[in-house]
């Protein structure tokens, strides 16, 4: 099959604002840009605290218009769906790369009758979040319209049917270069580290449960979750636990922080709590700065996927503050064995590095376009 070049390619997605696939897409974007590929990016609305894009990207508006606020939802869902169509008639992408669910619901919909090739990216587990009735029946309807789907994880991909499943591909998040190769301090403090939103599926007082065991064992140890907050009402949980159990001179929420780089490699180990993820990104950033990590092996395969157990971390199970009070003590304990699985986390660079994983975006977009053209062509 002779390969095609991309010359145009177009994202569609929310919006940028700061979340793991809108830096994933502009992190893409900008690559593709820099390639000499034209690029689009199609929004259904512009956030405060976005992304910073390449200004040669084209920045395109496909959401609901002020007429339109009015409607009921099913004619607001039309109206969207209807806008994408028309954006992708106008621009004629070689090919359209969906973000996110309700993305990928209005790609697939939109794309009958535009000649352009859709490719849809599942970004967190779909246990729990395409069960619906409503997702039932557009993945029966829609998902065989899609010409490809990029998964982070085995588990994702196992959820669908094997159609989607043959043409698909899994491709990591790719990790920003500033967390490789940091600097470590000759000196550790004694602390145990994570970042993550506060937010309730990441599960951060079942951390707090399992660092008040740790405590017990050495009360020489801190805690320290940086984060902002997501008004879920988890940071409110959490500062509870801390002040029931004293915990206030052990247990810190730092609160967000553009400085990681330089704080997380203070700490001796990195402690990933959640109970269920896609690819998480926090996971990858402290495996690629080096760090000694306890993960929750949690659905769907996010951890599993990047990490062997014993090898370049600890698995443990999700909710189980014992399980991970008992690894965290191991690490403690065991400075040789924490050693060695950071320094064989750190090779999550080979495979994870933005040039790696644009290389891998590029060629499977490219298979993508040919594949499409050819059987344009046969038809």
């Amino acid at each position: 099959m002779e390969q095609r070049s991309l010359k145009r390619i177009a994202f569609h997605l929310n919006c940028l604002e700061q979340g793991g696939a809108e830096r994933v897409v502009s992190n893409l974007a900008n690559r593709f840009v820099q390639e000499g590929i034209e690029v689009y990016i199609a929004t259904e609305w512009e956030g405060e605290d976005e992304f910073q894009i390449d200004e040669r990207i084209h920045r395109v508006h496909v959401g609901l218009r002020p007429e339109d606020e009015n409607r009921n939802h099913l004619s607001k869902i039309l109206r969207r769906t209807r806008y994408l169509k028309e954006f992708l008639l106008e621009t004629k992408p070689d090919v359209l790369v969906a973000f996110a669910q309700k993305a990928l619901y209005r790609a697939l919909m939109a794309e009958k009758g535009t000649n352009v090739p859709v490719v849809i990216s599942i970004r967190t587990d779909p246990v729990g979040h395409y069960e619906s009735i409503v997702d039932r029946f557009i993945i029966a309807h829609y998902f065989d319209r899609a010409a490809g789907c990029v998964y982070q994880t085995i588990g994702q991909k196992e959820f669908f049917k094997p159609h989607l499943q043959e043409k698909s591909r899994i491709i990591l998040n790719p990790v920003n270069e500033k967390y490789f190769d940091v600097a470590h301090p000759a000196q550790k403090e004694k602390s145990v580290v994570q970042h993550a939103r506060l937010v309730d599926f990441k599960n951060q007082p079942m951390l707090v449960e399992a660092f008040l065991k740790v405590h017990e064992k050495h009360p020489d140890y801190v805690l320290r979750i940086y984060g902002p907050d997501s008004f879920d009402g988890t940071k409110e949980i959490l500062e509870d636990l801390i002040q029931k159990n004293n915990a206030q001179d052990f247990v810190f929420l730092m609160g967000g922080s553009d400085a990681l780089e330089q704080e997380i490699p203070k700490g001796e180990i990195y402690a990933f709590s959640s109970d269920w993820e896609g690819m998480p990104n926090s996971l990858l950033e402290a495996m690629a700065m080096g760090m000694p990590v306890v993960a929750t092996d949690c659905p769907c395969g996010g951890p599993a996927t990047v990490i062997t157990n014993e090898e370049n971390a600890l698995l443990v199970p999700v909710k189980d503050a014992s399980a991970m009070a008992r690894a965290i003590n191991r690490l403690i304990e065991d400075k040789a064995l924490a050693a060695r699985l950071a320094a064989n986390a750190a090779k999550l660079k080979d495979i994870a590095n933005a040039d790696v994983v644009f290389t891998q975006w590029k060629e499977y977009l490219e298979e993508i376009l040919c594949s499409h053209t050819t059987t344009t062509e046969k038809s």
